[in-house]
């Protein structure tokens, strides 16, 4: 069996992930291939993870791909998460992962809109409104949830979702729209307000592209699979079920499909695509800004060839990491912002002096392209908590 080391490991993120000077992004829609998928449950992280893989480009540049070119697209995915991916990408993570998602959602949806009356026939009920919120954005050619509500006014209906500390009172339109859009049949796209936004405007999927083919499920499976694999491998059937979401028997008929490598990793078994097997070159030294959500932090499962023992300071207690300095495919450290904007730091490890002037400068450009604006990450690290409040 074929030993694949840390080391080559690392050397592959940097060069697979367009991080390396050497090996960065040509367009927006290379970074989005670069990690198959752009994390962007925070709409910042799409805007921070394009600006670490693509020298020179602007926030207009990124929202220019976003919404005028749409050669990327924010879709519902893997783990119930928003990514941004390429136009070509979308049937992937569309038949082969929010599909799943999609029926679920249909089931626990109309099973509430009877347990709570808010319709004697709620999948009835429930077809009925789509039609109707479809039919509207039809004719509106976006809009906003609450745009709709007054289009369809059974979108003014409220449902209690959760239990507990999670209980809350949704809207309507909210479910709805989350639903349409597991099921691939809207998209969200422009948001009110700047980049730092999350309140979308709404479309139909075929008015904002042209989707390509309708993979069957499997063969989107089988594609998708081929993504991860292509991007982060070698991967262990962990991190397959990480990324993907699937089951474990999911992920082994997907394995089976495909047939990759095996390959020895330091951490146990791991797949490569058969066409993959062999090192990469060293790409030389590199450091890294990485958001908070950034896909290469959270590609993996099983993270310790690059994140070490620094997971309780650069992760939340729910997995989600924080801001990360990277050198040399290793997080060793964490970053924040300033009251004044200014990009602060702090390693968890010493680091070589040339490493650390590079990034001193990558602190400085990042300032610079921030232009004053505070970023919050969605969710924070501890790391992240105790610069932000020095």
């Amino acid at each position: 069996m074929v030993e694949v080391s840390n080391e080559q490991r690392r050397f592959r993120m940097a060069i697979r992930h367009c991080l390396a000077p050497k090996t960065r992004a040509s367009s927006i829609g290379e970074v989005a291939a670069s990690v198959g998928a752009i994390h962007a449950t925070d709409p910042t992280t799409v805007f921070l993870s394009t600006w670490a893989r693509l020298d020179g480009v602007t926030q207009d540049d990124i929202e220019e791909a976003l919404y005028e070119d749409r050669s990327v697209i924010r879709v519902m995915g893997m783990r119930r998460t928003l990514f941004v991916v390429t136009v070509d990408t979308f049937p992937l993570v569309d038949k082969g992962a929010a599909r799943d998602l999609a029926g679920r959602e249909r089931r626990r949806l109309v099973r509430l809109l009877g347990e709570q009356g808010i319709a004697s026939d709620p999948a009835r009920w429930l077809r009925r409104v789509e039609a109707a919120t479809l039919a509207a954005l039809e004719a509106r050619g976006e809009a906003t949830a609450s745009e709709l509500a007054g289009d369809v006014p059974e979108l003014g209906e409220r449902i209690a979702m959760g239990a507990g500390k999670w209980a809350a009172d949704v809207a309507m339109s909210t479910r709805i729209a989350f639903l349409l859009a597991t099921e691939g049949k809207i998209v969200r796209g422009r948001p009110r307000g700047t980049w730092l936004s999350s309140q979308w405007r709404w479309c139909r999927t075929e008015d904002w592209i042209k989707p390509p083919p309708e993979p069957s499920a499997d063969a989107a499976r089988a594609g998708l699979l081929k993504v991860y694999l292509e991007r982060f491998g070698p991967v262990t059937e962990n991190d397959v079920v990480w990324w993907t979401g699937w089951t474990k028997s999911t992920v082994r008929a997907t394995l089976a499909a495909v047939d990759p490598v095996e390959v020895d990793l330091q951490a146990g078994k791991g797949f490569l695509l058969p066409d993959d097997v062999g090192e990469l070159g060293d790409p030389g030294r590199w450091v890294a800004l990485l958001p908070g959500l950034d896909s290469t932090i959270m590609g993996w499962k099983e993270r310790g060839w690059y994140l070490g023992p620094h997971g309780p300071i650069m992760f939340d207690t729910n997995g989600n990491s924080g801001p990360v300095v990277v050198v040399d495919g290793r997080v060793v450290g964490g970053w924040a912002q300033a009251s004044d904007g200014s990009v602060v730091y702090d390693l968890a490890e010493e680091i070589a002096r040339p490493s650390a002037e590079e990034l001193d400068q990558r602190a400085a450009e990042l300032t610079d392209w921030l232009g004053g604006k505070v970023v919050m990450p969605r969710f924070p690290s501890p790391l992240h908590r105790r610069l932000a409040n020095a």
